[in-house]
């Protein structure tokens, strides 16, 4: 595996004992979600380590060619048709590879969240359920289940202790409310703990929606 991607890191305090690896959506970078540290309000629990990594730029089909940063290439609007499963997999390393370091700093899976924004969101699902080890939780933003077909057999069977919270704008312009909605049904019918939250928005975050993640980390963390 090559060095690890481009990173923003904040830590809470001197010796971090959770970290929180969060993945930005298309076209963004890690810099997107940094705010949300001192949105989240997570005082009382312990110290933590917040990464935000910059996918690659590549070129990104659905938007003429033009090359940005992304987690795996976009051929449609569709989201789903001709999926960039290569893509998908490099990117799938390039996320455990941030676990793997994590955890060679002494910080165990159990007390590590994968979270991530629309194409990251797909990449926490991607990656965090196919993860060996139960993970502290996934954070699931404006996104949906990639390579659905495949999730059945490649999943790990240690993945299913790992709480998942799934939240989606009911008006979202770019990943349909109902894709995230079958999203959901799918992980369900896979025997996963899905915390499914709903909200009056397009494809963004709302206060209400930082407030009940900020609850869901204090409930898997504390």
């Amino acid at each position: 595996m090559s060095e690890l991607l481009e990173h923003v890191t904040i830590d809470t305090s001197d010796n971090p004992e959770i970290s929180v690896i969060w993945l930005h959506g298309l076209g963004a970078d890690g810099n997107d979600f940094v705010p949300i540290v001192r949105e989240l309000d997570l005082a009382g629990l312990p110290g933590i380590r917040f990464i935000f990594p910059h996918a690659r730029r590549i070129p990104v089909t659905v938007n003429g060619g033009y090359v940005m940063r992304a987690w795996y290439d976009i051929t449609g609007a569709e989201l789903v048709r001709r999926e960039d499963e290569a893509g998908l997999r490099a990117s799938q390393l390039e996320v455990e590879a941030f676990i793997a370091r994590e955890k060679a700093r002494g910080i165990p899976a159990s007390r590590i969240i994968l979270a991530g924004f629309s194409q990251g969101c797909a990449m926490t699902i991607q990656a965090g359920l196919r993860h060996p080890e139960p993970l502290a939780g996934m954070l699931c933003l404006s996104g949906y289940v990639p390579l659905a077909d495949k999730l059945g057999v490649e999943r790990t069977q240690e993945s299913l202790k790992t709480p998942i919270f799934m939240a989606h704008g009911r008006h979202d312009n770019v990943v349909p409310f109902n894709r995230a909605e079958q999203s959901r049904d799918l992980l369900v019918s896979l025997g996963y703990q899905v915390e499914w939250h709903a909200y009056t928005m397009q494809h963004s975050v709302c206060l209400e929606e930082v407030q009940a993640m900020s609850a869901f980390f204090k409930k898997v963390l504390g």
